[in-house]
């Protein structure tokens, strides 16, 4: 399956194939994969995301799925890459993981029916849709802040074409153990109803990215913690968690909270502990 990187090589955005350990551009550069600077594989316009669409996550929630799924929007100001640092800004806790497969679209796409959408669609590549569930009292029902936050929406390493997204893994790691590990199967819509769905009333156009919801045990990290996202034949994503250079503003606009909404969204919809919750993590 051929596999498209975006670098930065020697001050410019160069567009690479994977050969092996290396990348090559179109003027026959080569650059190992160790030595290179990694961009988004892609440039989208817009970001969606759905929300809840893996099963165990429902389950992991004790809620139950809607009629179809409802989305959020992710800004592009929060694209990130492999390797990039994820800011955890100065005055926020509740970080959380989401490893996900991401769908790039090929061309303009709208009012397709499902069994269209793979021929609207440029190929797969691994996310994080990365959640400050700091805000998500405020925030709850747009996500902007939550999800779109700078930093949050790491993309990459590649674009692959040619993937089927049917029976693979999907797996996160913290600082190398299992944190999360689920299979593209348990998913209640899959990628080409998700594309059809959209697109009934949304205009999608080459590059755009649909975040296609994560499996149960998302949690929170903190900064030095490494975070890889692994898909089946699609790669391993990398990133590692910073504090950001300066504290939340307190002279403007919501503060970040620590409801029980917050808690339980940050630790797993465990709403048994509600009263008796135990000590935070710092």
């Amino acid at each position: 399956m051929p596999e498209y990187r975006r670098i930065l090589l020697d001050g410019s955005v160069v567009e690479t194939v994977r050969e092996g350990d290396e990348l090559r551009t179109g003027d026959g550069r080569r650059v190992t994969i160790q030595e290179a600077h990694h961009l988004p594989p892609v440039v989208p316009s817009k970001v969606i995301a759905v929300h809840l669409n893996h099963r165990s996550r429902v389950a992991e929630f004790q809620v139950q799925l809607p009629a179809g799924p409802t989305y959020f929007h992710k800004p592009t100001s929060a694209l990130n890459s492999h390797r990039g640092a994820v800011v955890r800004p100065e005055g926020c806790t509740w970080l959380n993981y989401e490893g996900e497969v991401a769908i790039v679209i090929g061309k303009t796409t709208r009012n397709i029916a499902p069994h269209q959408a793979a021929e609207h669609i440029a190929g797969y590549t691994v996310a994080n849709d990365y959640g400050l569930h700091d805000f998500r009292d405020t925030d709850a029902g747009s996500m902007l802040r939550v999800k779109g936050s700078d930093t949050l929406c790491p993309l990459g390493p590649g674009l692959i074409t040619d993937w089927d997204f049917r029976d693979k893994y999907l797996r996160t790691y913290v600082n190398g153990r299992l944190a999360q590990d689920g299979s593209t199967d348990e998913m209640a819509w899959d990628m080409h109803y998700l594309v059809a769905d959209i697109a009934r009333t949304i205009t999608l156009h080459p590059g755009d990215v649909l975040l296609s919801g994560t499996p149960a045990n998302s949690r929170p990290v903190r900064p030095g913690d490494v975070v890889d996202v692994e898909v089946e034949g699609l790669g391993r994503l990398t990133n590692h968690i910073v504090t950001g250079p300066t504290p939340i503003r307190g002279d403007v606009g919501a503060q970040p909270t620590e409801s029980e909404e917050v808690l339980s969204a940050a630790l797993g919809g465990d709403w048994e502990f509600r009263g008796i919750r135990p000590p935070k993590r710092p």
